[in-house]
């Protein structure tokens, strides 16, 4: 593969395996041989400046930020579409105050397992905060929100249970599935129907083991969201048992920020739900709630990701609280009606501007571009005018599915919301020529896209 095709056709995983094709032998005696090549083929990025990933931001998570390249170099500077901070938590007066307070009483860290000595008041607390909001009887913290979606799915599975995905799930779902069993099933992405074939073949195949059913409230990558009441009563009805990770929707939408459960008046009814901090919480972690007592105590004794790493720290858990008490105040009303508008608005806009979005209103806004080389342009060229941006790539979405995840925060304004659209309308056309540029030197055949 030449260089301009590395830069605008391969994705990493793809480059990654072209490599091994050509020398199945890399790093068979030494496997740090293998990741050679990484560094060659990230370099080629450069000679067109795609290398947009791996950003650092400098200064405080904001509406407008700087940003600079994995290299340190400055790379854009302006209004931040990129981050996870829905409610525009991270620099609140409140929060930050709670940080504080927290680090004067308990310090900056937990020092200890869960298992053992980790935990704090405030992180029993906050257990208990969820679940009583979550309308379930028991809660367990976790340090990552990752780590709560494998090490539930870890602590739920024995190897001869079956675990049934939807097919667009988080990545720590997958994982966590693949590592409890080898027993994995898909369904198509949100198919009720899809769903009961798949529990209906299981069934007719075992009628002894477990089925585990994993799907998400708010799907990060297309913005939509399942009928949880008819998963549920689907698991009921085989013997399944239903997991439902509530990242993107917990906190910043539906009534009191229950998202989709409090929609589908689904709330204290679904079996197990999960949900991680690092969205709407403006902090580290995640959780596990469910109305069984002994699931607790499997996890707690049981779930490496949980028993065998240090809690969540007390300043985490304390900042945590501190937004549910916005969340459920008239404050965090205000804040959920404002991302509301702005998501709303930004999607209409690049509606009306004929560009293909996908899902519902909400903090996610999935702006598809299609193409590889297309794509990177696009997002350098965006960089480049003021538009601090994520571009999502395959495997993470499909091969030509490429899309700008857009994160709308509660504290962006209509004028910036109008700029981002205005930006686009000015990139678009220098993407598509220097594409083009490129594709006149190369055969029809080996056209980038």
């Amino acid at each position: 593969m030449d260089e301009t095709s590395i830069a605008l056709k391969s994705t990493l995983t793809s480059y990654m395996a072209e490599v091994a094709a050509q020398a199945p032998t890399l790093g068979a005696s030494n496997i740090l041989l293998r990741f050679g090549a990484l560094s060659a083929g990230w370099d080629m990025l450069e000679r067109y400046k795609l290398d947009t990933f791996a950003k650092q931001i400098d200064g405080p998570i904001s509406t407008t930020v700087l940003a600079r390249d994995r290299l340190g170099r400055v790379i854009s500077q302006g209004i931040n579409f990129g981050s996870q901070d829905y409610l525009s938590m991270t620099n609140h007066p409140g929060v930050k105050e709670a940080a504080r307070a927290a680090i004067a009483q308990y310090g900056v860290h937990s020092a200890g397992s869960p298992a053992l000595m980790g935990n704090t008041n405030v992180s029993v607390e906050l257990e208990r905060r969820l679940s009583q909001w979550l309308g379930l009887s028991t809660c367990a913290l976790f340090p990552t929100g990752w780590g709560a979606g494998y090490g539930a799915i870890r602590a739920l599975i024995r190897p001869t249970d079956h675990v049934v995905v939807d097919q667009l799930a988080h990545a720590c779902l997958w994982d966590g599935a693949r590592a409890a069993s080898s027993h994995i099933h898909t369904f198509p992405h949100l198919s009720v129907r899809g769903l009961e074939r798949c529990l209906k073949r299981i069934r007719a195949q075992d009628q002894g083991n477990g089925i585990l059913v994993v799907t998400e409230s708010l799907f990060s990558m297309d913005a939509d969201t399942p009928d949880l009441a008819a998963h549920q009563a689907l698991c009921h009805q085989y013997g399944a048992t239903l997991l439902v990770d509530m990242a993107h929707d917990l906190g910043c939408m539906g009534e009191q920020g229950l998202g989709a459960l409090a929609e589908q008046g689904m709330l204290g009814k679904v079996d197990v739900v999960m949900g991680s901090f690092s969205k709407t919480f403006a902090a580290n972690g995640g959780f596990v709630a469910c109305n069984e007592p002994g699931f607790k105590l499997a996890i707690r004794f049981n779930c490496g990701p949980h028993t065998y790493t240090n809690a969540i720290s007390p300043v985490q858990a304390a900042v945590v609280l501190k937004v549910l008490d916005i969340v459920g105040s008239s404050e965090g009303a205000e804040r959920r009606a404002r991302l509301l508008r702005n998501s709303t608005h930004l999607r209409e806009r690049l509606l009306a501007d004929g560009w293909k979005v996908l899902g519902r209103p909400s903090a996610v806004v999935p702006l598809v571009l299609g193409g590889i080389g297309r794509s990177r342009f696009l997002t350098r060229f965006m960089l480049e005018h003021g538009m601090v941006v994520n571009l999502i790539e395959h495997p993470a979405v499909s091969m030509n599915g490429s899309r700008l995840r857009l994160q709308v925060m509660a504290d962006h304004s209509i004028e910036q919301l109008d700029a981002f659209v205005e930006t686009l309308r000015l990139c678009a056309p220098l993407a598509d020529a220097e594409l083009a540029a490129i594709n006149a030197a190369r055969s029809p055949s080996d056209a980038l896209i």
